[in-house]
């Protein structure tokens, strides 16, 4: 026999509902099996412990530190942190100085780098190099130079091309009065291998400096700094593409300056780009090491300019998030790294969980004692809410880094609340509509017109309630503003994939579409006298108690334009 459009309806929900947990576990499988993930969530660091960072300042000779630079640099590190998939994390300042990060479980090496690299970046003009690069410097789609074109003035040679000494000061950064007798002296004797002890990092922006490449081949003369990470309004990272716009396999960083930013770093382009030798190139410099000092093929008037150079993906990705949330305004280097315990600790974790079983069960027999049979489809609908939840922040976990605190635990328990309170406008709708007289199937579909509406209002309340915490709260508060805002939006899918297509398809069933007293959906057991349009059982079907209530009810229940045709016929008996 042919499938009624409702059952078809409830049939293709159900098969969506499926292909989503499918799509789950399937995700939770590959992450187990290429990604070194688990099937059960990561705990936070109040049930799991983890790794304490102490940074200290690197500052120079007779220079303090603020409390208004501490700040800014605890919430840069936050941020940081944050684009790492890191959650639950602590930052905080220790003793006026220093800042402390704790981070749950054991951190890869580049969520360690996000935190210990200051992202300290400039933009300096080479005035000398002992051996000259050849990569190119261009707006967005700029190509490297090619190793095999023939030599150049910018060719690499294995002498420094310092200037001689100099004969009047300088006029711009470019400038080779800048390099004295003493820094040229300094810059044949300096060895690349002392760079972290000759304080880089920490050197004026109106001077010049001597440093090296990260890894440590090439030294460099540069000239005072022209632009700086702060004018840095987004950093990307992505594939770099080519000349003919042909994505190459190349990683770069791609930057974007403000204003201030593009106006100055066009003023620079434009006067390198006339210059010869390695004076062509501009060094940009992180964290007193240059990363790339690209030779200058055209001025760049659009302010995006790219990085490119040995970039795989993920250090790609973690320069540009670097960049992204800005420089600390001072440097720092990392004092300490120790594991730190749990703050609270397995027991607790089993105390909440034993709180949500408990609420769970009290759920369960309410619906079993009120709805009877009907409390079996809240049961399921719960059990199938527990596994979507489930599967989903274990996925997150894996794949985001998401940690499950206990107050992300909270907000799963306040969720099983929040889960059987649709359940139950539901049902409520589905009897109402009993009680005025329709058959179980015609009561399933209008009262899950009437409920929809209901549930999906309040959902949306809870959901932007949860958005406001977690954009405003730091630390454990946004663990349960997430787990709330996502097991409500879990409610809304099973409540339309499941409990309403299984209500569709049990309401065909004899034993629910009979009535029987054990179905929960019995019309004489919700007293339904009312049938629609002010009309009910005949009186002789009613006992003489339910008589007086039954006038009442139809009254109640007639519609405005009945009313007003009983009050026309009233007034017309008067008047004859």
């Amino acid at each position: 026999m042919a499938r009624s459009t409702p059952e078809r309806r409830a049939l293709r929900s159900l098969v969506w509902l499926l292909v989503i947990i499918v799509a789950l576990i399937g995700g939770n499988a590959a992450s187990v099996l290429w990604n070194e993930g688990a099937w059960t969530p990561k705990l936070a660091l109040d049930l799991e412990g983890g790794t304490q960072l102490t940074l200290t300042p690197q500052l120079a000779s007779g220079q303090g530190v603020s409390q208004e630079q501490l700040d800014q640099a605890v919430e840069i590190i936050r941020q940081r942190v944050d684009a790492a998939g890191v959650s639950e994390s602590e930052i905080n300042t220790q003793g006026g100085e220093n800042i402390v990060v704790s981070i749950p479980g054991t951190p890869d090496e580049s969520t360690l780098q996000r935190i210990r690299s200051s992202a300290k970046l400039e933009f300096r003009a080479v005035l000398a190099a002992d051996l000259a690069s050849s990569s190119t410097i261009g707006e967005d789609g700029a190509e490297g130079a090619d190793p095999s074109a023939s030599p150049s003035a910018a060719e690499p040679t294995s002498e420094p091309s310092a200037a001689p000494s100099p004969s009047a000061a300088p006029t711009d950064a470019s400038d080779p009065n800048w390099i004295t007798p003493e820094l040229q002296t300094r810059f044949d004797e300096f060895d690349c291998a002392s760079l972290d002890a000759a304080g880089a990092n920490v050197a004026p922006e109106e001077e010049p400096l001597v440093t090296c490449e990260v890894d440590s081949s090439l030294k460099y003369i540069l000239g005072p700094v022209e632009v700086t990470g702060a004018r840095i309004t987004n950093a990307t990272s992505g594939l770099i593409q080519g000349s003919t716009g042909v994505s190459t396999n190349e990683w770069g960083v791609f930057l974007e300056f403000d204003g201030e930013g593009t106006a100055a770093f066009r003023e620079v382009t434009e006067r390198l780009v006339a210059l010869q030798g390695v004076r062509n190139q501009f060094a940009i410099v992180l964290d007193g090491r240059v990363i790339a000092a690209p030779r200058t093929i055209s001025a760049i008037t659009n302010g995006q300019p790219q990085i490119s150079g040995s970039y795989t993906q993920e250090s790609a990705k973690t320069l540009a998030d670097q960049l992204k949330f800005g420089a600390l305004p001072i440097g720092f280097e990392l004092q300490s790294q120790d594991q730190i315990s749990a703050t609270l600790g397995v027991s607790q974790l089993q105390s909440g969980i034993i709180a949500g079983l408990v609420g769970l069960v009290l759920v369960v027999l309410y619906s079993l004692l009120q709805y009877r049979a009907l409390g079996g489809v809240t049961v399921a609908s719960l059990i199938i809410a527990g596994v979507v939840t489930y599967l989903l922040i274990t996925y997150l976990s894996n794949q985001q880094g998401f940690r499950l605190s206990l107050a992300g635990v909270a907000g799963l328990i306040i969720a099983v609340g929040v889960i059987a309170d649709s359940f139950i406008v539901y049902f409520e709708r589905i009897r109402d509509e009993l009680r005025d007289g329709r058959s179980v199937d015609g009561a399933v579909e209008a009262g899950w017109k009437r409920a929809f509406r209901t549930i999906l209002i309040s959902d949306v309340i809870n959901v932007l309630g949860a958005v406001v915490l977690f954009v405003l709260a730091v630390g454990n508060v946004r663990g349960f503003a997430f787990t709330l805002g996502l097991t409500t939006v879990v409610d809304l899918v099973v409540v339309a994939l499941f409990t309403h297509p299984m209500m569709q398809l049990l309401g065909r069933t004899g034993f629910f579409a009979g009535g029987h007293p054990l179905s929960g959906l019995d019309p004489k057991a919700l007293g339904a006298v009312y049938r629609g349009r002010a009309q009910f059982r005949p009186a002789a079907e009613l006992s003489a108690a339910k008589r007086a209530s039954s006038g009442r009810e139809a009254q109640r229940r007639q519609t405005i334009a009945e009313r007003r045709a009983a009050q026309q016929n009233g007034e017309g008996k008067d008047a004859r």
